[in-house]
């Protein structure tokens, strides 16, 4: 299964096309974000702290940053994750590291833009590399209870809306 979702992955970064400018969020001395966008600045920390883990390819923390249960949602993969063990296999299955490059919340969702990049561990970003990608999470008490990957630039899907 994790081959499936690594291949998946693969196939969907390779589809995305290369997206000019923008540098990284990052956290100013004070702690405050400075991530584009107008996502909850707890949001904004978990997300950029999970990613920061997967790039620096520690998987381990990466997992860390999930609830138990959640799901991730890799195009038309979903996971359920159910222990620390799942979490930990799920974001080893992702070839590319990444950067936050901007964060947005519509409803429960907030949705991450990211700048692709090479990580340590299993795997190659490969072309990939320096392409854009996005998520949309649900964070609650400051774990991702729900990850799934959305459209990219400007001809991707929408990320998702919260039930009304």
């Amino acid at each position: 299964m994790p081959r499936v979702i690594c291949a998946v992955f693969v196939l969907a970064m390779l589809a995305l096309t290369a997206c000019g400018g923008g540098d990284s969020g990052s956290t100013s001395t004070s702690g405050a974000t400075t991530t584009p966008g107008n996502a909850d600045p707890t949001d904004v920390e978990v997300i950029d702290g999970w990613v920061t883990s997967l790039r620096h390819g520690d998987v381990d923390a990466a997992a860390g940053y999930f609830a138990l249960p959640s799901v991730a949602e890799n195009g038309p993969i979903l996971v359920r994750i159910r222990s620390l063990e799942d979490a930990r296999r799920f974001n080893e299955s992702l070839p590319c590291g990444a950067r936050l490059i901007r964060a947005d919340s519509a409803g429960e969702f907030t949705t991450g833009t990211f700048r692709l990049t090479e990580r340590p561990g299993p795997g190659s970003c490969g072309s990939g590399t320096g392409n854009i990608a996005k998520t949309s999470f649900v964070i609650d008490d400051r774990k991702i209870t729900q990850w799934r990957r959305v459209g990219a630039g400007g001809g991707g899907a929408p990320a998702p809306s919260s039930p009304t």
